[in-house]
């Protein structure tokens, strides 16, 4: 059995983190999302994958290779332009057999879910969830069959998710033709009398839409047990909880840290810096003395100022912090889908970005790539890249 995994687009609504990236490359947990899905994918015993890539696919086949390190074999297929789901797996339909799986590379998901979907043949996975409106929902006929499945409706027609894992066999590549989602193939296929089953899965499936999302996924990725510390620890430092700690790292004395955190490689941290919980550190990151980060994704090669408090936030790679920054989780109105709602969130830095000392940003503020800000600046609202907040 092969899977293929659709991770060709770019996630517009994830900016700035996907511009130099596609959303399937965005880190949780120290790990991009799609290498979730690879994971979840062998550990339900499918080593044979192809890939399809098509927004900076190089981000993607360079760091996954030909996935021998992760224990699979990976093929490539490329979708030129990012016209749809159904497009997208036209493009390897000449690379699977009678029967193969479909995901999406973007969400994170366990082997319950892939065993879910490999368990009955022609198959919708879905899950309950209480907001049906963001998500493609299953809407079931009287045999318990698929009777429709309809995109984000305003009304309530059942609160089955789709999660965009399915199990398919060579019928439905007669059906890519002539639409570019593959939800309106299902569609057309089920009006031409082809069954369809949907399976219940009880297994993880996180979405990350938004660049509030990524610490809540982030959180959740977390789930690791137990604590491997590499590196230099320094007599005084406070560890609770599971904690990774990587190879090369020092932590100094003083230093509190709080599960579940997980720091990469060749990192520094402190003296009396007080990291998590919820907090994924990159490679090569640098948190100053007396800093507090929080429920935040710090990306590689990031250097977080003396004195500063990052919460509920994500700074992506490559970022220089001057001393006395903060960023703190608030209450913030947000446009989303078209409506304003309020939620409760930090900030979001790009990569590249120069901060100067003393800066606040505000929650829900995003900070493009490569963003030059002088001191004693308040940050809100959407800054674009290159910008300069003089």
């Amino acid at each position: 059995m092969k899977a293929v995994i659709l991770a060709a687009g770019e996630g517009q609504r994830l900016r700035p983190f996907t511009a130099s990236k596609p959303k399937v490359m965005i880190k949780v947990g120290n790990k991009p999302i799609l290498q979730y899905v690879v994971e979840a994918l062998r550990d339900s015993g499918i080593r044979d994958i192809v890939m399809v890539v098509g927004y900076r696919k190089d981000r993607v086949m360079d760091y996954f290779g030909d996935g021998k390190k992760l224990g699979v074999k990976i093929e490539y297929a490329i979708q030129k332009q990012q016209l749809g789901t159904a497009h997208a797996l036209r493009q390897a339909e000449n690379l699977v057999g009678d029967e193969f799986i479909v995901v999406s590379g973007d969400n994170i998901i366990d082997k319950e879910i892939v065993r879910s979907a490999l368990a009955e043949k022609n198959s919708v996975v879905y899950k309950v969830v209480d907001t049906p409106s963001k998500y493609g929902v299953i809407k079931l006929g009287r045999d318990g069959k698929i009777e429709e499945i309809i995109e984000k409706p305003e009304d309530v027609v059942s609160y089955l998710a789709n999660t965009g894992v399915y199990h398919f066999d060579s019928r439905i590549l007669d059906y890519l033709a002539n639409e570019n989602d593959l939800t309106a193939v299902i569609n057309r296929m089920i009006k031409d009398g082809i069954q369809f089953n949907a399976v219940e899965s009880k297994g993880v499936w996180l979405d990350v839409v938004y660049p509030w999302d990524i610490p809540r996924v982030n959180e959740l990725a977390l789930n690791f047990k137990g604590r491997v510390i590499s590196g230099k620890v320094e007599s005084g430092v406070f560890i609770s909880g599971d904690v990774v700690i990587g190879e090369g790292c020092v932590v100094r004395s003083g230093t509190y840290i709080r599960g579940p955190a997980i720091i990469g490689e060749n990192c520094e941290i402190g003296p009396h810096a007080v990291i998590g919980p919820a907090v994924s550190i990159g490679d090569n990151t640098v948190i100053d003395s007396f800093s507090v980060v929080e429920n935040s994704v710090i990306g590689d090669n990031v250097r977080v100022g003396a004195g500063s408090r990052v919460e509920g936030s994500v700074v992506d790679s490559g970022t220089r912090i001057m001393p006395r920054f903060t960023a703190v989780k608030g209450k913030a109105s947000v446009e989303v889908d078209g409506a304003i709602q309020k939620i409760e969130t930090g900030a979001f830095i790009g990569e590249m970005c120069s901060i100067g000392s003393k800066v606040t940003a505000m929650p829900a503020c995003i900070v493009g790539n490569e963003v030059e800000v002088s001191p004693l600046k308040v940050l809100s609202g959407v800054i674009p890249d290159k910008s300069k907040v003089l």
